[in-house]
């Protein structure tokens, strides 16, 4: 039986995804982001496209806890948190045991602030830097890897036309 590399390509993402959600410790009040809803996301560099498999954090609790407790986050996989309205943002790494890029995303699906290698359990607070309806959370490091920039355009349902 021949399998097809794209059917090996998507064995081999489902299998990282498993890894990380394994990964998520299992604290008391804390939903495993195998709950949590899953969406593709790709954000457009110059003429480049990064495709992205992001949980998506879309309730209030959700939010809150992000990648919290995540030992590892498999490339091409990230955290979309999506607000219903455009607003200053502020996060922080409390018990987030990974260096993480955050992408402060605007309504229009515009990348407008990147802060990169964010300290694991810092108490720092990071800030948009201007109103947004999405911030993504990528490995650290990632954003510099793939060459993303502030004004770069993701797309996504979130954000632009398809809200």
């Amino acid at each position: 039986m021949n399998i097809s590399a794209a059917a090996v390509r998507f064995g081999s993402l489902i299998a990282a995804l498993l890894v990380a959600t394994v990964a998520l410790a299992q604290e008391p009040g804390y939903e495993p982001l195998s709950a949590f809803p899953q969406s593709p996301l790709s954000i457009t560099s110059g003429e480049t496209k990064h495709d992205f498999t992001v949980w998506v954090a879309d309730t209030p609790s959700r939010r809150g806890q992000g990648l919290m407790f995540v030992k590892s986050l498999p490339p091409a996989t990230g955290m979309l948190f999506v607000f219903a309205q455009p607003q200053g943002v502020s996060m922080w790494m409390k018990n987030t045991l990974i260096p993480l890029d955050m992408l402060f995303v605007a309504a229009d699906g515009k990348v407008i602030h990147i802060a990169a290698n964010a300290k694991p359990q810092s108490l720092d607070t990071i800030s948009s830097i201007g109103l947004v309806t999405g911030v993504i959370e990528l490995a650290g490091g990632e954003a510099r890897r793939l060459g993303l920039h502030t004004g770069d355009r993701v797309l996504h349902p979130a954000f632009g036309k398809g809200r």
